[in-house]
């Protein structure tokens, strides 16, 4: 029998009146659910980030719907004209870009509208490039904190990796290939060099995923010509040595003078090396190595 039929609709006929947050391909476009499929095709508005890019997905499904656009532009002013259509008793299916909308897309502000209009929300779940990522990491997926984009002024950015740094469990972040460096450094100088992964171009034809060390996955970058296409970076949770602390480490600083007696030995190679070891920030070794320095 074949797996759609009537016996096996996905929704009920009487669908109207409801917003549906329709997940979609994040890259392949094979990556699609038969009842975000149903669904799509049966939507009388599917609210889209691009129309031209859900225009091709639809194409590729033989979906015939009505688009409209939905963006960051917009989507305030487009929220309050869908609600009146859902209202009026029209299906809505709102779609992003790739992946699940709202999450880290467009959406979230006509959900709230959604919400407050007491207006029936329904999932429709699919492809999500943060659990992609994760599911082939080789980090733990027991715990984790979707951290998504983060600012793009480096004074900010950095404040939210702060925050971050002492969080046990994986961090999932996306990053534009242009910044992806920047992101990594600043990872570096911040958390340590922790081990990780980065997924680029997850599902299509040229999928990469890098792992090793943040300095590891920096220098495979460099050395190309170009970083291109969707990054997320999972970067490994602050799982520090047993017993060991920030505070211990520095109890006494003789060993501290001695390892800068060493030639060669620069208050930032040596906060770089401990850090390394023992899971710790970059900078704030660097900080306390320096205090002893001028002791």
């Amino acid at each position: 029998m074949p797996l759609i039929s009537p016996t096996h609709k996905i929704e009920e006929k009487n669908t109207a009146g409801k917003l549906y947050v329709v997940a979609t391909p994040i890259g392949n476009p094979d990556d699609i659910t038969l009842r975000a499929i149903r669904t799509l095709g049966e939507a009388d508005y599917i609210a889209a980030e691009d129309t031209r890019k859900t225009g091709k997905l639809l194409s590729y499904h033989n979906i015939k719907g009505k688009l409209v656009s939905c963006h960051e532009h917009n989507e305030a002013s487009r929220a309050e004209s869908l609600i009146e259509k859902i209202k009026t008793g029209a299906m809505v299916a709102l779609v992003s870009d790739a992946g699940t909308p709202s999450v880290s897309d467009p959406g979230y502000r006509l959900v709230q509208a959604a919400l407050k209009n007491n207006i029936r929300l329904v999932p429709v779940p699919g492809v999500s490039a943060a659990i992609s990522a994760l599911s082939v990491s080789g980090l733990p997926t027991d715990t984790f904190t979707f951290v998504g984009f983060l600012p793009k002024k480096s004074s900010k950015r950095n404040e939210r990796l702060e925050a971050l740094e002492n969080e046990a469990g994986t961090l999932i972040i996306y990053e534009s290939p242009k910044r992806i460096l920047q992101l990594i450094d600043d990872i570096i100088g911040i958390m340590g060099d922790r081990p990780g992964v980065l997924s680029r171009e997850m599902t299509k034809p040229f999928e990469e995923f890098i792992r090793g060390h943040m300095s590891e996955i920096s220098q495979s970058l460099i050395k190309r010509n170009a970083v291109k296409g969707e990054c997320t970076l999972l970067v490994s949770g602050n799982i520090k040595p047993e017993n060991i602390s920030f505070e211990s480490l520095f109890e006494s600083s003789k060993e501290i003078e001695k390892q800068l007696e060493v030639p060669g030995m620069t208050p930032s190679v040596l906060a770089r090396k401990i850090a390394n070891e023992y899971g710790l920030s970059r900078k704030k070794v660097y900080e306390k190595i320096l205090i002893i320095k001028e002791k």
